[in-house]
């Protein structure tokens, strides 16, 4: 039950940079929010503007101007090596002051702001104008946790240091700390401009606000640690999944209506842009399992005119994970609530960031089994997708998950606290 509103209404700006997966949890935030009574604003790329107006929020564009679905900077990205440095030092540092100077105009005379950890203008922009903020974090790890170790695409072998303990796991990452310091030169740059604050720690601290950080998924993959900054709360995932009309097409319905519930194969909002032969391979697995297969994200079929395989560019996840066998994904944050949520068995297929990750915690449940993306082949697949199958262990764990996911009431128990954070700043 959403508490009543007690604080009066008051202006909220939402600061994102990134995917869907980063915009969606702001818009169902800011959605409940509004019809709570408040004035809400979404700061983000131009490139959501339509999509965020349809809803009747308002928009406020901040730089860089960049297509988030362009396949090109997805592959720069998705580099397992390099591409978290990438990301930051070529599509968002050098545009920081940029963002900094959208954002301050955006956020000017709001009571609250509640910003994405991409976005590194932010904190500035809240110290700047005395401005109270809250931080939305969408994955487990982004708490970079020594007392529960992550799995980091860039450096993998790091998770085997937990063996020697949270100590010896932290003395590493502070490493890594010292050796990424001089990424951060330009908001150094940018507070001494500013007459900010000199410090600066982007990565392990500054996207952690002092005042509030939503935990913003299941503590079924990862509950509070000693080390997750003390202000913070896990209300669990916030979903949004809407796109155009919210209706299915009749195509589709009849689709999954059919005999028997298909595979269903996706890549989520940003690996599908740049998805290599995920689609040609899973259709052909699916063929020689002799299995029904739908294909989201892609508008061909790639399965040689059989009836068994069927392509959407986009279906709802609310509304296809929970009728399919099988749900294979790339497991970034916003496709692995909605997967856990629907509560069928998973094949995670990581692409990159926080989804092997997310993979391993999944599996760790025992509600999925993961592929490395290089290892995803007609034979690999078709052989993960027998066992998911053929064990009902995994059919059940994942419904008993789905059970858990769904009773947790993430977007309420957010939207009171950041209620709470307003009745404390007007108090």
């Amino acid at each position: 039950m959403a508490s009543k509103n007690s604080t009066g209404s008051k202006r909220i700006v939402f600061a994102t940079v990134g995917s869907l997966g980063d915009l969606h949890p702001c818009i169902a935030l800011g959605l409940e929010l509004g019809r709570r009574g408040h004035k809400i604003a979404i700061a983000s790329t131009e490139y959501y503007r339509g999509k965020v107006e349809s809803l009747g929020i308002e928009f406020r564009a901040i730089r860089p101007t960049w297509d988030p679905t362009d396949g090109e900077m997805i592959r720069q990205c998705e580099d397992l090596k390099r591409g978290p440095e990438i990301l930051f030092r070529r599509f968002l540092l050098p545009y920081l002051a940029d963002t900094y100077q959208d954002l301050l105009q955006a956020a000017e005379g709001a009571d609250l702001m509640v910003a994405g950890e991409l976005n590194f203008a932010a904190p500035l922009v809240a110290e700047k104008l005395g401005l109270k903020w809250a931080s939305a974090i969408l994955s487990p790890a982004s708490f970079l946790s020594a007392h529960d170790p992550s799995i980091t695409v860039n450096v993998p072998w790091l998770i085997d240091v937990r063996k020697a303990g949270w100590r010896a796991y932290r003395a590493v990452m502070n490493l890594g700390r010292l050796g990424t310091r001089h990424w951060w030169n330009p908001v150094r740059e940018l507070r001494r401009k500013e007459g900010l604050s000199r410090s600066c720690d982007p990565l392990f601290r500054d996207k952690f606000s002092p005042e509030l950080v939503l935990a913003l998924f299941s503590r079924l993959l990862a509950g509070k640690q000693p080390d997750w900054p003390e202000q913070t709360l896990q209300p669990g995932f916030v979903f949004f999944d809407r796109h155009g009309s919210s209706e299915m097409d009749a195509q589709l319905e009849a689709f999954l209506a059919g005999p028997e519930p298909p595979i269903v194969f996706t890549q989520g909002s940003t690996a599908v842009h740049a998805p290599g032969n995920f689609y040609q391979v899973s259709a052909e697995a699916a063929e020689k399992l002799r299995r029904r297969a739908l294909l989201l994200g892609t508008e061909d079929a790639t399965g040689g005119g059989s009836s068994r395989v069927f392509a959407r560019a986009y279906a709802a996840y609310s509304e296809v994970f929970p009728r399919a066998a099988v749900n294979v994904h790339q497991g970034g944050s916003g496709t692995i609530g909605q997967a856990v949520r629907a509560g069928r068995p998973q094949l995670i297929v990581p692409f990159g960031w926080d989804q092997p990750d997310n993979a391993a915690r999944v599996e760790r449940l025992g509600a999925g089994i993961h592929l490395p993306r290089n290892e995803y082949s007609v034979s690999t697949a078709t052989a993960a997708l027998e066992r998911l199958l053929g064990d009902k262990q995994f059919e059940e764990c994942a419904a008993r998950v789905g059970v858990e996911v769904r009773e947790e009431s993430g977007l309420n128990r957010a939207c009171d606290a950041i209620e709470g954070l307003l009745r404390r700043i007007s108090g």
